[in-house]
């Protein structure tokens, strides 16, 4: 017969029920405590472009306040190359415990279509944490430009098939894509005109040598306060708070062209959802900070709390209508 074991003060019997039950309670109490101290070092926010940039300044902006609310330093790390793929590349193979973060832009949903040879791939390798915000981008021409609207620049471009030329911050960049939407929307013939980034594509937008840009809105607000860009239109629903007088592409006779540069937090696929679920809420949190509303109202981003889910479905939606329109105007990689 078998015996009958009991805790009682004094026994020294084991009992499989209630070391079971023991050991279930301590390896729930492990990962509770591993969740909990969590984070216990600085976290990591990988840039894969340059110091400086729009990309840059939102993730050291970021990074400032999350270090406040998980009291944990922020560090940024920039790595930029090869259209971004270096750095969205090193985020991907990070380790998957919730410090390193990368700071995603347009190009998370456009690369894998624009580069068939990746190691990674936009949606499978990250889990999408939180978006920061975005800024509709605007149609800008020099100030001699004969165009006051945006129908004059579209009646230009009729009439003169193939003469008016537009410029972008590289193929397969934000501006790109918005240059190639514009076309097919509008149905017009014009050259791109491609370049190693913003900053020389606006030296000659400012020159004349070019006919028309998109542009973030906060690459060109100075100049065209200054009267040295006229913009003609902003593709978005709603005008912008930075430039209250531009209408949007509806306004202006071209209904339904939208066009918008975006950036948000993801981490590498696989980092536990208690530490994607914190790290929503004080990213969240962050975004509804007064002080960090007027920042980035400044810096013409409109801030974009939500939910990871709601994040994740944006980006699916974002990588689909890149691909269709990479599809349609043929674009390929520099």
């Amino acid at each position: 017969m078998f015996k009958r074991f009991s805790l009682t003060r004094g026994s020294t019997a084991p009992c499989p029920r209630w070391l079971a039950v023991l050991g279930a309670a301590a390896v729930l109490w492990t990962g509770a405590a591993q969740a909990d101290a969590w984070p216990s070092r600085p976290l990591r926010i990988i840039v894969p472009y340059t110091a400086g940039g729009a990309v840059d300044a939102l993730a050291r902006l970021t990074g400032q306040y999350l270090t406040g609310r998980l009291g944990q330093p922020i560090l940024v790390e920039n790595k930029p190359g090869a259209g971004s793929n270096i750095g969205m590349e090193a985020a991907a193979n990070a380790p998957a415990d919730g410090y390193t973060l990368l700071m995603a832009a347009n190009s998370l949903a456009t690369n894998n279509w624009l580069y068939p040879n990746l190691r990674f791939n936009g949606l499978r390798d990250f889990a999408p944490v939180a978006q920061i915000g975005y800024a509709p981008l605007m149609i800008v021409v020099p100030a001699a430009s004969p165009a006051r609207t945006l129908q004059d620049l579209l009646a230009a471009a009729r009439k003169a098939p193939g003469t008016l030329s537009y410029a972008s911050s590289g193929n397969g960049s934000s501006s790109h894509l918005a240059g190639e939407s514009l076309k097919l929307a509008a149905q017009i013939d014009v050259l791109h005109v491609p370049y190693r980034g913003a900053a020389p594509a606006m030296t000659d937008l400012l020159g004349g040598r070019i006919s028309y840009m998109p542009v973030n809105p906060a690459e060109a607000v100075e100049h065209i306060r200054a009267g040295k860009l006229r913009a003609l239109a902003v593709a978005a629903r709603e005008r912008l708070s930075i430039l209250p007088e531009v209408p949007t592409a509806a306004e202006a006779g071209l209904p339904g062209f939208e066009e918008a540069v975006w950036w948000g937090l993801v981490a590498p696929a696989g980092t536990p959802p208690d530490i994607i679920a914190r790290l929503n809420r004080e990213v969240r949190a962050a975004l509804e900070e007064p002080a960090m509303t007027k920042r980035l109202g400044e810096l013409g981003v409109i801030a974009r709390p939500g939910p990871a889910a709601q994040f994740a479905d944006f980006i699916k939606s974002e990588t689909a209508r890149a691909g269709r329109v990479i599809e349609v105007a043929h674009i390929q990689s520099n």
